[in-house]
């Protein structure tokens, strides 16, 4: 995936992937810088590393412990909503920026769920390190400061953040098919983009050519080589998906839902959804809802965790 193709459809993509950014803890440890997940390998990062959970995967951040020996106590203070913990005893090394990142539109949801369950950035160029480091600080200061509209600052601020993370990620380690391998190919990135953009739009396969200025065999050829369905049937496959994570993740009436992806009415929706997924939009939701074993549905459709937003953190670069 070329540079340049990436920034086209991210650039159209911007408007669907704004963020408010929820900063979390302020972590000061006197070794290395450790992330242990469970069924997984303990991780490592790296002076500059910015380490994304797309689906907001249980994690603990750590320092390093010698063998034999106890984990040094944490003391925890709170300073303007920001809980700051710092080892005891210890010369403090490593300094990490952990938070959350709350999207404002459920748009987002199939570009992020596209995503690995760990993504991790590397900053090492001087460049890319310094454009990173300030953006995070300057959302520090209007996070801590009684400055008006902070908050709207930092939120633009956060979308670029997450925006430039993606482009690294897509940029050094491109996805070779779904909707992010769409995303990466000239033919079928503005088709895309213009279906996450408006899945309630009666599109035609014409008009889908014409936004991807292609002919139409030519994006019929180029979907189906990525992504092994035609570009119609990837549009009702996204139209289905935007309901789905609706229904998990919000209360709208089920005809609103309907009516905002791309349905005549409730019942064309509850046909189309029983069809693919093999249950009734109001039995899924309330699977969904329901404590305790009715939720198997939640777990193999629309995840909460990913509408609330990506965990991130950030060792601090001058300090490891």
């Amino acid at each position: 995936m070329t540079k340049s193709r990436v920034d086209d459809a991210l650039s159209s993509l911007a408007p669907l992937l704004r963020v408010r950014p929820e900063l979390q803890d302020i972590c000061r440890f006197g070794a290395a810088c450790l992330i242990d997940r469970p069924g997984h390998a303990t991780m490592r990062l790296k002076a500059g590393d910015i380490l994304l959970l797309p689906h907001g995967s249980a994690h603990l951040t750590r320092g390093r412990i010698g063998i034999g020996r106890a984990s040094p106590p944490i003391a925890i203070e709170y300073r303007n909503g920001v809980r700051r913990k710092t080892s005891m005893g210890v010369a403090v090394t490593t300094e990490l920026i952990c938070g959350r990142l709350h999207f404002e539109q459920a748009s987002e949801g199939l570009l992020i769920a596209a995503l690995p369950e760990v993504v991790v950035v590397s900053t090492e160029n001087r460049l890319v390190m310094d454009r990173f480091c300030a953006l995070i600080q300057w959302i520090r200061e209007e996070i801590d400061g009684p400055s008006p509209g902070a908050l709207a600052i930092a939120t633009d601020l956060a979308s670029a953040i997450f925006i430039l993370m993606l482009r690294q990620y897509l940029v050094s380690d491109p996805p070779v098919d779904g909707l992010l391998a769409l995303l990466g190919e000239r033919a079928t990135a503005q088709a895309v983009v213009a279906m996450l953009r408006d899945p309630s739009h009666e599109w035609t396969l014409d008009e889908l050519a014409a936004r991807a200025a292609t002919s139409r065999a030519t994006l019929v050829r180029s979907f189906d080589r990525i992504a092994r369905v035609a570009p119609l049937t990837f549009l009702t496959e996204l139209r289905l998906a935007f309901a789905r994570r609706r229904l998990a993740t919000t209360g709208d009436p089920i005809a609103r839902i309907a009516a905002d992806v791309g349905y005549q009415s409730e019942a064309a929706l509850s046909r189309a959804f029983h069809r693919r997924f093999g249950v009734r939009p109001g039995k899924f939701r309330i699977d969904v809802m329901s404590p305790g074993p009715q939720r198997k549905h939640a777990s193999s459709v629309g995840r909460p965790s990913v509408q609330k937003g990506p965990s991130v953190m950030r060792p601090d670069l001058n300090r490891i």
